[in-house]
């Protein structure tokens, strides 16, 4: 039987400034992954989002990204590993706080954004990342983008990696995905989203931009959380995988079901 995680980035308001429903997405994704501080959240966003998560019984994670609220952390800053590094600690600490707080265990750590992206090219900020997340714990999942740079740093440092693929974003032939500065890198109708993501998941595999198959690990699958129609993508997608009896569950849950 086939099995997915659904993963969704919140706890991304700010202040006087929210984006996003959690509360609804919550009901159909089994992953947070939350905001530190840095791209978007603040303390007392990160607490409400984990207390959320926890009532909703989903699986939490770190969403560290780079210092930059204003471009909420999508713009690419020239970083050194050793910088990178440092600002994954310092904000799965942040986060650790909250779910010692509530007493819950932290699941994963997923980068945002450019820092994401990034990592997924460069080896070295690869290896800078991976090895940040593992000296926090090493019982702690890396999420990353499937068959890229920081899912081969994780494994090799010895994380588990949940594989991760993207519900509502093209992709390119060598598998990274299109620019978001590209007018088609994003996929807007839920149908063909969910046609992507039963695939992806089912023959892991995906057609690219550039029409051509390209092979990919499904571990996880993320559902954004600050689109225009973010709720009602979620709902459908998840309705869609249990149509197409997939399993959607917490991917610890699922590593510990093998």
């Amino acid at each position: 039987m086939k099995r997915v995680d659904l993963n969704s980035d919140l706890g991304e308001s700010f202040g006087r400034y929210t984006l996003g429903e959690q509360a609804e997405i919550l009901k159909y994704v089994t992953s947070a992954n939350v905001a530190c501080g840095f791209h978007a959240g603040d303390p007392s966003v990160m607490r409400e989002t984990v207390e959320l998560a926890i009532e909703n019984g989903v699986r939490i994670g770190a969403h560290p990204g780079l210092p930059d609220l204003v471009g909420f952390g999508r713009r690419n800053l020239a970083i050194t590993p050793q910088e990178g590094y440092d600002m994954v600690v310092y904000q799965i600490g942040a986060l650790q706080a909250f779910l010692s707080v509530c007493g819950e265990t932290m699941q994963h750590v997923k980068p945002h954004g450019a820092l994401y992206q990034m990592a997924s090219k460069d080896p070295e900020l690869a290896r800078a990342v991976a090895q940040a997340v593992y000296d926090v714990s090493p019982k702690l999942i890396l999420f990353g983008l499937a068959g890229s740079e920081l899912t081969k740093a994780g494994e090799e440092i010895g994380l588990q990696v949940a594989h991760e693929v993207f519900a509502d974003r093209t992709y390119q032939s060598d598998g990274s995905l299109t620019p978001r500065s590209q007018p088609d890198a994003l996929l807007v109708d839920r149908v063909k989203a969910a046609d992507q993501v039963v695939r992806m998941v089912s023959d892991g595999m995906v057609m690219s931009q550039q029409q051509t198959d390209v092979p990919l690990r499904a571990d996880t699958v993320c559902l954004h959380g600050d689109g225009e129609h973010a709720v009602e993508f979620a709902e459908y997608i998840a309705g869609r995988l249990n149509e197409e009896s997939i399993t959607i569950a917490p991917f610890i849950d699922r590593e510990a079901a093998k």
